[in-house]
């Protein structure tokens, strides 16, 4: 809430290229902030925060992917660290990631993100091969949210998340902002 305007993997660039400064404090995620500097001539500075399951993606993991699958296509989350992104042969948000698939005729797909993600692309694109990069690329907190908690919680109206008037609309200011742009 104490931020200007907020932004998603998908949308950073686009965001901070928004923004009327020519400077920006870029936060939480230093590895996407970046990713973004790589794609603007605004002067970026990083807050040193990460996500801890991207920071898992190691290189090496990629490079012996890649050997063992050379017609394989290298796609890459953005909070990745630069050292993994310069692996890559795209760089995308995970919503992203599924379009690519859908869209394209690549077969086979070095995945660098999250792991919950494959399920996914195997589902939507049979007969394509998906490898992730990383088993240990696993969000604990992702995990814990469930379609029957969700129910469960919209059934019992409990887990309710409560925050001041004030700060509600400040960060409601923010998603607006993001929204007006994208």
């Amino acid at each position: 809430a104490e931020s200007d305007i907020c932004c998603t993997s998908a949308n950073a660039v686009k965001v901070v290229e928004s923004i009327d400064n020519d400077e920006v404090l870029f936060v939480p995620d230093q590895y996407l902030g970046h990713y973004v500097s790589t794609k603007t001539k605004k002067k970026i500075h990083l807050w040193p925060g990460y996500c801890p399951t991207h920071v898992r993606i190691q290189p090496q993991d990629i490079m012996q992917l890649k050997q063992e699958n050379p017609q394989a296509r290298v796609v890459i989350h953005p909070e990745c660290r630069p050292d993994v992104i310069a692996l890559a042969d795209e760089v995308m948000s995970t919503g992203g990631m599924i379009r690519y698939a859908h869209r394209n005729d690549v077969q086979e797909m070095i995945v660098g993100t999250e792991i919950g993600i494959i399920h996914r692309l195997k589902k939507e694109n049979p007969g394509k091969k998906f490898i992730p990069v990383s088993e240990q690329a696993v969000c604990p907190n992702m995990k814990l949210i469930t379609l029957e908690k969700v129910l469960w919680s919209l059934e019992e109206m409990r887990l309710v998340v409560k925050v001041s008037e004030a700060i509600r609309l400040k960060a409601r200011a923010t998603v607006d902002k993001m929204l007006a742009i994208v």
